[in-house]
């Protein structure tokens, strides 16, 4: 971490963080139309596009690595994006803390596929939180869920499809294997597509 990103870790970080207790995004951000939430948000660089491209949104993303902090930090500064809180933890200890239906859009791009199965449990994508989730979504918000792995792909469709909570939207193959145009790349999925791992896109829409 170079001594900008350090300084921004320790000044700007105390300043855009998500603060303790009950969280009320309207005082959070101010004159935001709506809200939206990353988990594990890597280098930062699909919510910081998404920052910019929806001024009037305000985002709240969580990543438990220091290094990803600050890679978000940076382009938060440099791009002077007011509308991003970070949670330099475990989005868990957040997503209780939120106000019922009051986001339209949960990102889950290339989390941690635990491909071991004793680690299974440890999965973001599970029937709990799936609970939490339809408390959070506003109903017709979207569940953006990007993975390389296709056990985790089939895993998500699994946990997703027998919920009658959440509607998938493809409707033909492209519809999840081709990233939609306003849905940002990320750095770690140039490094899979580069490997030759093919990703999956799945869009749901909360009911």
């Amino acid at each position: 971490m170079s001594t900008y990103q350090q300084s921004l870790v320790d000044d700007l970080l105390p300043k855009i963080g998500v603060p303790a207790g009950a969280i009320d995004l309207g005082a959070l951000f101010s004159g935001a139309r709506a809200y939206a939430f990353e988990v594990g948000f890597g280098g930062g660089e699909h919510l910081a596009a998404q920052a910019a491209a929806h001024p009037d949104i305000g985002y709240i993303g969580c990543e438990p690595f220091e290094n990803g902090v600050a890679k978000l930090l940076t382009q938060i500064d440099q791009g002077k994006l007011g509308n991003v809180r970070i949670h330099p933890d475990d989005a868990r200890d957040v997503l209780p803390r939120l106000p019922d239906q009051s986001l339209s859009a949960f990102y889950v791009l290339f989390p941690d596929p635990w491909p071991k199965l004793r680690h299974h449990k440890r999965r973001f994508i599970q029937t709990r939180t799936l609970d939490e989730l339809s408390r959070l979504l506003k109903p017709g918000g979207e569940l953006r869920l990007a993975t390389d792995h296709a056990d985790y792909a089939l895993w998500a469709l699994q946990h997703l499809m027998a919920d009658k909570r959440f509607r998938w939207t493809a409707t033909c193959a492209a519809d999840w294997r081709v990233r939609p145009a306003d849905w940002p790349a990320t750095r770690y999925e140039q490094k899979a597509i580069k490997a030759g791992r093919a990703c999956v896109y799945l869009r749901f829409l909360r009911l």
